[in-house]
């Protein structure tokens, strides 16, 4: 499988839809979903922009062309020019170190460890 049909598959997964729910956020069909994560089809750079749209990351992650599978600016507090804001308590937050995603167990044990010094700054 390519670099993008695996990526496409875990992103759909983790946002928890279906090739249906995907195919109905981006105007395709399923099947074309499908052929798209089982490499029968490659998708136009319009429809991977779409599909990364939809499962709230970027085409250069899809692609493979970054790591980062998140996108560079959320809304909240104001961001520094060319940094990147993370909120940790965002439920669908996927936290991966070296490439490999975190279990639950470490997140939480690291939210608890910001979180203590968070309480000793004050």
């Amino acid at each position: 499988m390519s670099v993008t049909s695996e990526r496409m598959k875990q992103q759909r997964k983790i946002k928890k839809l279906t090739q249906t729910s995907l195919a109905e956020l981006v105007n395709s069909s399923r099947s074309s979903i499908a052929q798209i994560e089982t490499d029968k089809y490659t998708p136009s750079y319009a429809m991977l922009s779409l599909i990364a749209d939809a499962l709230d990351t970027t085409v250069d992650y899809l692609q493979g062309k970054t790591d980062n599978a998140f996108k560079t600016v959320h809304s909240g507090s104001p961001i520094r020019e060319g940094k990147k804001h993370v909120d940790l308590d965002d439920d669908e937050l996927v936290m991966s170190f070296e490439g490999k995603e975190l279990s639950e167990d470490y997140k939480k044990s690291i939210l608890a460890f910001v979180k203590m010094l968070r309480e000793d700054r004050k």
